[in-house]
């Protein structure tokens, strides 16, 4: 067996993924970690000036007095105008996105709140002021003529630093708002993290032994929502715990309820594992992620294509392209064992058994309702004939039932609405580009 298959599950990566889905984790890191600092630069601002004093270098200590006050006076300018900058940047920022889902969906609000880029710039931009507030506090309110008793040097070089890191920042995060507001970086994105979430996923495949009998069900418990992920690892050790095998019986990106059936324990002769981890392994959201939804990808572009083909949008080169990165991925599947994903312990012994959509099941959510939209609109239906004969060529003899009957239902659907026999044979001609 390769060693992809043995590819053990990482213990924190669903909480790695639901920190990555959040915009608040970043930045109040951020600020913890600037007091930090600050308390630090603080302490070695002191050091440095009991070190100069005790020398009696009191030309050493008057020059530092007189570098600090000039650095106070831009620190304070930095801790006035940071706040409005901020402002000023994400307001315009917020409006960007929601022109983004509007034109192309709402799921790709979710591009801009993972983006490392928009985190970091945040965060950075909340630091450098907090920084410049704390720093402003280290500076006495009544300085005493005959001796200098606080020049916080270090402290207002890192405030300085963290300008000049913010406005590096400021030009990166405008380069990318500016990159995904555009259909063509978006769009390759989405295709981007399919891949990521192809490349993560164990290799299914049929080799792994029938299931024991099953022995019981856990049902969920909590709010209702969509199955966002499970704790794989979670789930393993304690199936291995109890020499069990468990099975998640709905797919990821499911809605359940509770009282919905979403583990059943195979085997054991009754030693099951505690119901209680089997729960808190199983979490549930609002929306569909990445992170273990091998078809979320095909459902975004799915949904950018058809508002692309809606009436008030009529863009159907938004199509094309999205039309481009399904077959892309459909291409990547061609050869892939699908079916149930086997996850296995360290004895290399099958643990939890996830069902994941079959080669029909990708095909049907990737062009069904492309197919049903690209009617009217021949730039699209040709983009599919030609992507459908590109894939009938990849795909083995037992995957091509499904690309034939979307292309013979494209063919029915074009003939019957374009009375002209030139219209149909042009709309039905194959072409990479849709009209190139």
């Amino acid at each position: 067996m390769s060693p992809r298959n043995h590819r053990r599950p990482r213990a924190f990566s669903p909480l790695r993924e639901h920190l990555r889905d959040t915009f608040w984790f970043a930045p109040t890191v951020t600020l913890l970690l600037v007091c930090v600092v600050w308390g630090a630069a603080d302490t070695l601002d002191r050091a440095l000036l009991e070190a100069l004093q005790e020398d009696g270098d009191d030309e050493a200590v008057r020059t530092l007095a007189s570098w600090a006050e000039d650095a106070k006076t831009i620190v304070t300018t930095i801790s006035s105008a940071m706040m409005t900058f901020i402002g000023v940047v994400f307001s315009i920022s917020l409006v960007a996105v929601q022109m983004a889902a509007g034109n192309f969906s709402p799921r790709i609000v979710r591009i801009f709140i993972r983006s490392r880029i928009s985190k970091l710039t945040f965060s950075v931009f909340l630091g450098t002021f907090l920084l410049s507030l704390l720093v402003l506090t280290s500076y006495d309110s009544e300085p005493d003529p005959r001796k200098v008793a606080s020049v916080p040097l270090v402290q207002s070089a890192l405030t300085l630093l963290a300008v000049g890191l913010s406005l590096l920042l400021f030009i990166a995060y405008v380069t990318q708002t500016l990159q995904l507001m555009k259909v063509g970086p978006v769009v390759e994105r989405v295709t981007r993290e399919s891949f990521a979430v192809l490349d993560k996923m164990p290799v299914q495949g049929a080799d792994a032994a029938p299931l024991p009998t099953e022995e019981a069900r856990v049902g969920h418990q909590g709010r209702a929502g969509i199955l966002r992920d499970v704790h794989v690892a979670r789930l393993v050790r304690a199936a291995r715990r109890k020499g069990v095998v468990l099975r998640l019986i709905p797919r990821i990106g499911d809605f359940v309820v509770p009282g919905t059936p979403v583990l059943a324990v195979h085997g054991g002769r009754g030693s099951l594992p505690s119901r209680r981890i089997l729960r808190s392994a199983v979490s549930v959201g609002v929306e569909r992620t990445f992170h273990q939804d091998l078809g979320f990808g095909l459902r975004q572009l799915s949904d950018i294509a058809l508002r692309a083909l809606s009436s008030s949008v009529n863009d159907p080169t938004t199509a094309v392209q999205c039309v481009d990165r399904i077959v892309q991925f459909l291409a990547a599947l061609a050869h892939r064992p699908l079916g149930a994903v086997h996850h296995r312990d360290r004895a290399g012994v099958v643990r939890l058994v996830q069902d994941v959509p079959e080669w029909a099941d990708f095909v049907d959510l990737g062009l069904t309702e492309i197919r049903a939209s690209a009617v009217g609109a021949p730039q699209v239906s040709r983009r599919l004939m030609a992507g459908l004969e590109d894939l009938l060529l990849l795909v083995p003899e037992a995957r091509r039932r499904p690309l034939e009957r979307h292309r013979a239902l494209l063919m029915l659907a074009v003939r019957a609405a374009l009375p002209e026999a030139a219209e149909r044979a042009f709309a039905l001609e194959p072409d990479r580009q849709g009209i190139g």
